[in-house]
Parts: C-alpha cells; structure tokens; sequence
C-alpha cells in the first residue's frame, strides 16, 4: 500500500496513545510502520530533500495539527501522551480525523491561520496560485517551529536560558566575542540587572540586561525595578528579555520612561532565535523561479 498521508495518520497515532502513558515519538512512529504494513522501501523513502523519512515526517506533521489541536501534549523533548480532550475525541468513535475534524477546536483554527478567516475566505484558499500555496505553507511551519522552540525555552535550566540569551546577542551582533558576553551575561550582581553586555563590538556604549524565565506575564513592578537600576547606574539603554509577556501596564510604562528599554517577550524571542538560526537549521532549501521572459526577446 502507498505511504499513508499525514491526515489518515491521525486517528490511528491518538489511538495508539489512549492508555495515556507517555510514549517515545521514535516508538510511536515504529508502531505505525508496522499497523500500515509499510515495506523497507517504504520506510526509508525520503523527501526531496533527502534530509528525512516521508513517514516520519507525515507523522510529525500529524503530531503537530494534534498537539495544536489540543489532543497531544509533548511532556518532554521527543515524547508525547493523549491529552483529556483528546481522550474525549476518542470516546465519540469517530471514523476520521483530519483538518476538517480539527477545525471545530479555536486553538487549531488560530494555529493554522494567522486570523480568523470567514467561510467566504476559507474556500478562497482553495484557488490561490501556487506561490501563494508555498507562502502559506511556509508561514504555517514557521509558526509551528516558532510555537515548539517556546516551548522548550520555558523547560529549559535557567543555566541554558542565560547561554541561550548569550548565543542569541552575539549573533544579533552585540556583545564582541561568545567568550566576552558570556563573562558579562549573568555576573553583574547589580540588583534588578542580569548583565552587562556591548553594543557593538568596540565597545563604544553597553546595554543592561534583565532575563526572566517566567509562566505569568511580567508586570510594572519589575520593569520599575529594572528602571531604577538603570538610573542607579547612570546608563539609557536596557533589553529586558522574559519566555512569557509582558502587561499592558508594564509596556506603557516602558514606553513613557526618559530611558530606552526594549522589551522581548517569549513570541519575540521566539521570533529572534528563528530569524537569527539560533536552536534551528536548515533543513532545505527550494529556490522559486520564474522565466525571465526578457531572455528570449529577439530583435
């Protein structure tokens, strides 16, 4: 039989995970292989790319739609268990489960488009061009990749998060040297302040640092304490970093202080180490051409 597509993998990658245990994704994808039957070949035909496994990237992608659906958890790197919702999906016995099915849960819908669409819209999709079909699904992975490295931010060591800030920085530009940011990162031991870090390599003006590895969004009393510390030691610039976000009330008021503080919450920081290929790779890369309709003008 062909390689089962990603959809018609869903139903059967939640059922082998009712017990509610947590299973290895590396275990789950064996199981499959085996329920579909799939031959050697089968299991080692790779994408264009040559970089992976169709099948196990079918079924990545079908952990993906579930867990942002709602229906998996992922406890730990490269585990997953049901989750209760999907434990209740799975009592109504339904036949199917696909894109279709996932749209009744408003976390898949804000998932899978960046608004709301309305029906008009939704059927729209269906005829966009090619080029618009690839932006789509480019978006669509950036924010499933975008979405996972938050998520594994926030479980990390607060050792690894204060690296993971450094390794970030530099790449951004700042800071000279890993080994010099890194000496400033986390050593400052002024109160309210994380670190002390270069703007530029030579060293012309530095910037304070503040990195909080908080669940709850960062309220005005920190950002008044990082303010005063800032005051305290006579400097204007500061980057207070945090995997959450921050208040409505906390952004005001950064906005209306005399000094400039930058603020980076999780979905930014996200963003950053993703622009900056910090705890990504690159996986392939597809050049989209078109004819250059001027090369074959004769005169």
């Amino acid at each position: 039989m062909p390689i089962p597509d990603y959809q018609s993998l869903m139903l059967p990658l939640l059922e082998l995970l009712e017990d509610g245990k947590e299973h290895r994704l590396r275990d789950v994808i064996s199981a499959l292989e085996q329920q579909f039957g799939l031959t050697e070949e089968e299991r080692k035909a790779l994408l264009p790319s040559g970089q992976q496994p169709i099948f196990h990237n079918r079924v990545g992608w079908a952990r993906t739609y579930l867990k942002n659906a709602g229906l998996l958890e992922a406890p730990q790197r490269g585990w997953i268990r049901i989750s209760g919702r999907g434990l209740e999906v799975l009592k109504q016995k339904p036949e199917r489960i696909d894109v279709n099915f996932l749209m009744q849960f408003e976390e898949f819908r804000t998932f899978r488009f960046s608004r709301q669409r309305t029906p008009a819209e939704s059927n729209a999709a269906d005829i966009e061009t090619p080029e618009e079909l690839l932006a789509s699904a480019y978006d669509m992975h950036k924010r499933s990749v975008l979405s996972e490295l938050l998520e594994l931010v926030k479980k990390a060591s607060p050792e690894f998060f204060e690296r993971l800030v450094v390794e970030l920085l530099v790449k951004m530009g700042y800071g000279g040297s890993y080994k010099e940011a890194a000496q400033a990162v986390g050593r400052s031991g002024d109160e309210g302040v994380d670190g002390v870090i270069k703007e530029d390599r030579l060293g012309l003006d530095v910037i304070y640092l503040q990195a909080k590895r908080w669940e709850g969004p960062v309220g005005r009393p920190e950002l008044q304490k990082f303010a005063g510390a800032l005051q305290g030691l006579r400097a204007g610039k500061g980057v207070f970093l945090t995997t959450s976000s921050f208040t409505r009330d906390a952004i005001d008021y950064a906005d209306r202080l005399g000094i400039k503080i930058v603020l980076i919450d999780g979905q930014r920081l996200a963003e950053l180490m993703f622009e900056y290929g910090v705890g990504v790779s690159t996986v392939s890369t597809y050049a989209v051409k078109k004819v250059d309709h001027d090369f074959f003008l004769e005169e």
